[in-house]
């Protein structure tokens, strides 16, 4: 039987799960190995160095680099408050002096006498890593972080923006093909995962905004919406890091894109469930998916379907075409046919044959089909 490899978006009942959660530095690592963690617990946290604000506490009083030491009234590892008097010099007769007060709530972390600088450094910034998968903890890497392990249900999208985020699943439309609009979006959803079925307006981003809403998930977007949900052309770029106060998934692509029934009945059968979810996207090396993770018991992953071989495109294989003319759609793959195929711009390539969902089926290259794996 003809069979081909290539990339897909993973959309599955259940499969192992593994994730690393480790620090930016070295710190102290919270769990051990066996331990059983829900997503949101800390596994690991450490503490990042303030600020440094440097000071030319010289200058400021008019003295000379190497007198300045004297003039401060407090020395290296002694905290100063914002506004309280760091260094002040008596001036003539006890008249006319100066004074320099620290701008900020530090730590004098040095002085020098040859440059007449002080260095303040703020408070150190506490850094916790959360487990982001309930499961167990199958490795502990010193000083780092964690290896967590768990059975889950996993969905892949197309992109998203907006980082790591937890809550329940709440449907909001009845079928796949239906949009996400503001109307659908109430105060009960706040701190929960919306799912809608095709696009999600602008709007509607704003008032899950506005309301706490974790996330939203749906089949499109707007392009222009997106834009103006940033505030800026994102362009091609990394994300994961924007501070909007939602986070949100695509899971098709860009337009009034309906979402995959399959992706849909999944999220349909766990609502309810508790999820967590990243939206950050690298397309190009280094591909990184926005994914949506949800933890099955045991007794789920027990009657759970066995999941297919992944990256395996053959007859009868769920794809989803990400190139013009048919950008979008979803369908099952016909054949593959051995020989190479002359295109329209003529050059030569391997082809793959799909019926498409709506009935119709079409020719084109393997390269602009996507496995919908599970």
């Amino acid at each position: 039987m003809a069979q081909a490899y290539t990339p897909g978006l993973l959309v599955t009942p259940r499969t192992r799960w593994r994730c690393r959660r480790v620090l930016p530095i070295a710190g102290r690592v919270l769990a051990t190995v066996g331990q059983a963690v829900n997503a949101l617990e800390v596994v690991a946290e450490t503490e990042l160095p303030g600020d440094a604000t440097p000071l030319a506490v010289a200058k400021l009083l008019g003295v000379p680099a190497g007198n300045m030491p004297a003039a401060l009234l407090k020395q290296v590892g002694d905290k100063v408050a914002a506004g309280e008097v760091l260094a002040k010099t008596a001036g003539l007769f006890g008249l006319f002096g100066s004074e320099v007060k620290s701008p900020v709530a530090a730590t004098v972390e040095s002085v020098s006498p040859v440059t007449g600088q002080v260095i303040l450094r703020g408070e150190p910034l506490k850094v916790q890593v959360r487990a982001y998968l309930t499961g167990t903890v199958v490795e502990v890497l010193p000083d780092e972080g964690v290896v967590i392990e768990a059975q889950v249900a996993a969905i892949q999208g197309i992109f998203g923006i907006g980082g790591e985020a937890y809550g329940p699943l709440r449907l909001v439309t009845p079928a796949p093909d239906q949009d996400l609009t503001d109307d659908l979006i109430t105060p009960a959803h706040r701190g929960q995962i919306v799912v809608g079925g095709r696009r999600v307006t602008r709007a509607a981003v704003s008032k899950a905004q506005e309301l706490g809403v974790s996330a939203v998930v749906a089949g499109g977007i707007d392009d222009q919406d997106l834009k103006d949900i940033l505030g800026y052309d994102l362009g091609v770029a990394v994300t994961g890091t924007e501070k909007i106060g939602v986070t949100v998934i695509v899971t098709e692509g860009f337009g009034d894109i309906a979402m995959a029934r399959r992706t849909f009945d999944l999220l349909r059968r766990h609502e309810g469930d508790f999820a967590a979810v990243n939206g950050a996207t690298q397309i190009r090396a280094g591909v990184l998916r926005p994914e949506i993770i949800i933890p099955l018991t045991a007794r789920e992953a027990a009657s759970a379907p066995d999941v297919s071989p992944q990256g395996v495109l053959a007859p009868g294989a769920p794809v989803r075409l990400i190139r013009e003319p048919y950008f979008g759609e979803l369908g099952t793959v016909e054949s593959l046919p051995a020989e190479l195929t002359v295109l329209a711009s003529e050059s030569k390539a391997r082809v793959v044959t799909v019926r498409l969902s709506r009935g119709e089926t079409v020719v084109t290259p393997r390269a602009n089909v996507e496995l919908i794996e599970g």
